[in-house]
């Protein structure tokens, strides 16, 4: 029913201050942040910028980009990055996109100079490789003697030569010469397939790290290990701290390891670190000389930790007095809570809860003050900003604000979070209706429902505000964003559903969301899209070979061919389907039998399919091939190629040409009008 003072339109129809553009320049995503001295830094992925990763540096009044055009401080470690900047005691360190070198930056050279004066050029501290982007570097620490670095190296030379199949990873000590000079890196740990979160203690006499062996991923069963640090970049006997004994045979999916990250020294000397053991992230830590560890907290319901899919996870930061505030992660969203300094001992210690209004995503905590921390945090009605937090009171300062969008916070839809039955068990999203001030849908009308998969599989759907979804929203969609069965931020076990049932459990809880929605009179059943990116893609063409549930739907660079995939894919991933689905070659038959490309026969709803070329996760040519099973079968559908893009599309033209395209398709295949002017795709088959 409507008031007179709304306008009744299509849903799908409605005009919107949200632009395309507007998601675009919104799209500034915020990381990083890190405290030194009176100034917080963190880095800005700018898509008006082509993409360029900026840091920048705030002294609480004004803020200054850091790193002039071109650079940008970005890392293809593991190809998802993380971890590509530090700050030492002096300088700035950061890996640079376009070479993959590693550079230093003097911290206070902007400020002792003066605001009009041009910033420092940054100086290599890493030789120029043989080959192009040949030796790639991330997640480092310096010493506390500020004599050497050590970091992450991925090294890309010699592969195809000798038997090497892939890139090496390994923990590399760099020496910081006085006078500039340049010296090789020297291999500290190596041997395992991969190495992150080197980390020094406090007075530099111990290195700890964590390391994880093919088929695992570092979300299901990793080694924490710490050795003493001798002079000369040298490290002693290595310790097995926690987690598989080094060199003990696992296979993915078959018995349960530990998934252990974000380890990182106190200032008393104690390596505290996130581990699931009891099925939950929770913090425990070490003390060098012990040869157990002590449980700091024992949470059953909520984790302080998540899947580190990128360098630098890290849920927990130490203030001076020695308490420790940590991000806790319950249902897929965050909140922050304070130990007691010297917490654990015989028995775990409890949290203390902080008030965090309209906070729902945290990360990137550090301590900046007796009472006070930094940290990178997103709302229901804000996306990312960089904000200084008093534990003691709640009341956060901004540091750098989140974008402004200039639109009427009444045109922001909010997550409702649901839970819902599927296939015999419960699984959860966050359902987002349309809302339009001033709009309303023809009477007698439903809103057509677009289904969101995320990525990874291994991630999760947070409930912060995200432009992309009220692009829909706005123009009269409703949006279900689906934690499905494997997600992260719900525990173990439920991330565990997803072991070897990728492409059947998402699908379930994909469909099954959208039929609750449908029998809940909330949308239109007859008017049900899905949509997602990687391995959300996979999902969308699952769903549509499996199911007639949906009347259309969008893969962003998803997976077509799972053995395609589990043979021309990235060395971070390249085991990866050997717990969401079976080792491979060995179970091949199961691998062409979930792939979409395989059923096209099943396939009858129409399609658009949006990829960018330079992708090393997802390959074009995954794209392409579902494609052209939808041409040999006539199905309507677009293909959309973005030159230059990668996995995720970053220039702000190319967000916009995907976001407006997709209301296009849309358009054609649920009836409406948008009320926006779009071009349509060029090529597209059966969208006339």
């Amino acid at each position: 029913m409507t008031t007179e003072s709304q306008t009744e339109l299509p849903f799908g129809s409605w005009p919107s201050p949200i632009s395309a553009s507007l998601v675009a320049a919104g799209g500034v995503g915020i990381g990083g942040a890190a405290v030194h001295g009176a100034h917080t830094w963190w880095s800005e992925l700018r898509p008006s910028e082509g993409g360029r990763s900026v840091l920048v540096s705030s002294d609480g009044s004004a803020r200054t980009d850091r790193l002039a055009a071109p650079w940008s401080a970005r890392t293809r470690v593991h190809e998802y990055g993380g971890g590509a900047w530090w700050l030492g005691s002096e300088n700035l360190y950061f890996a640079e996109w376009s070479d993959q070198r590693l550079y230093r930056l003097v911290i206070d050279g902007a400020d002792s100079a003066g605001e009009s004066a041009p910033e420092p050029e940054p100086v290599p501290v890493t030789p120029e490789p043989t080959v192009a982007a040949g030796w790639r570097y991330a997640d480092g620490r310096e010493h506390p003697d500020g004599e050497w670095l050590v970091c992450v190296r991925e090294d890309h030379h010699g592969i195809g030569q000798n038997g090497k199949s892939e890139p090496s990873n390994e923990i590399v000590g760099i020496g910081l010469a006085a006078d500039g000079q340049i010296t090789d890196p020297v291999a500290l740990v190596s041997g395992a397939d991969f190495v992150s979160s080197p980390r020094f203690s406090a007075d530099g006499r111990w290195l700890s790290w964590v390391q994880w062996d093919h088929p695992n991923m570092p979300w299901e069963t990793t080694t924490l290990c710490a050795a003493p640090v001798f002079a000369n970049m040298r490290i002693g006997n290595v310790q097995v701290v926690a987690g598989r004994a080094i060199g003990d045979d696992a296979v993915a999916g078959t018995a349960r390891g530990e998934s252990i990250h974000g380890a990182d020294w106190t200032n008393d000397g104690r390596l505290v670190f996130s581990t699931d053991r009891n099925g939950y992230w929770n913090l425990h830590s070490w003390s060098p000389g012990r040869s157990d560890t002590s449980a700091l907290t024992d949470l059953t319901d909520a984790e302080i930790g998540g899947p580190p899919w990128v360098f630098g996870v890290r849920r927990w930061t130490e203030m001076e007095d020695g308490r420790l505030v940590v991000a806790v992660t319950r249902n897929a969203v965050d909140e922050l809570g304070v130990l007691p300094a010297k917490a654990g001992g015989e028995t775990p210690s409890p949290l203390t809860a902080i008030a965090t209004p309209g906070m729902t995503v945290v990360s990137s905590l550090s301590s900046a003050g007796a009472n006070e921390v930094t940290l990178v945090v997103a709302g229901p009605a804000s996306s990312s900003a960089v904000v200084t937090a008093d534990i003691a009171t709640g009341s956060a300062t901004f540091v750098r604000p989140s974008e402004d969008t200039g639109v009427d916070r009444a045109w922001f839809s909010t997550a409702e979070a649901v839970s819902y039955e599927s296939a015999g068990r419960t699984a959860h999203a966050f359902f987002y209706p349309p809302t339009g001030p001033g709009q309303a849908g023809v009477a007698g009308s439903l809103p057509p429902l677009i289904v969101m998969g995320h990525g990874g599989p291994t991630a999760h759907a947070g409930s912060s505000l995200n432009l992309k979804v009220q692009y829909w929203t706005s123009r009269g969609f409703a949006v279900v964003d689906v934690n499905y069965g494997g997600s992260s931020g719900f525990g173990r076990d439920y991330r565990d559903l997803l072991q070897g049932t990728w492409g059947i459990v998402d699908v379930e809880d994909c469909i099954n969301a959208a039929r609750y929605l449908a029998d809940a009179g909330l949308v239109d059943g007859s008017r049900l899209a899905i949509r997602g990116g990687s391995a959300g893609g996979f999902t969308v063409l699952a769903a549509l070979v499996q199911s007639d549930a949906f009347a259309a739907g969008t893969s962003l660079y998803g997976v077509a061919d799972l053995t395609a995939l589990a043979s021309d894919t990235h060395k971070f991933e390249s085991r990866y389907l050997d717990g969401l689905v079976g080792p491979y070659p060995e179970q091949r038959d199961l691998y062409e039998e979930r792939s979409p490309i395989n059923h096209t026969d099943r396939l009858t709803s129409p399609l658009l399919v949006l990829q960018g070329l330079e992708d090393e996760i997802v390959p074009p040519n995954q794209s392409e091939a579902i494609v052209s099973a939808l041409a040999a079968k006539g199905v309507p559908h677009a293909y959309v190629p973005f030159e230059g893009e990668q996995h995720g599309f970053r220039k702000a033209e190319n967000i916009v040409r995907s976001l407006e395209v997709e209301l296009w398709f849309y358009g054609k295949i649920l009836g409406f009008d948008p009320a926006d002017h779009i071009e349509p795709a060029e090529g597209a088959v059966g969208l006339d």
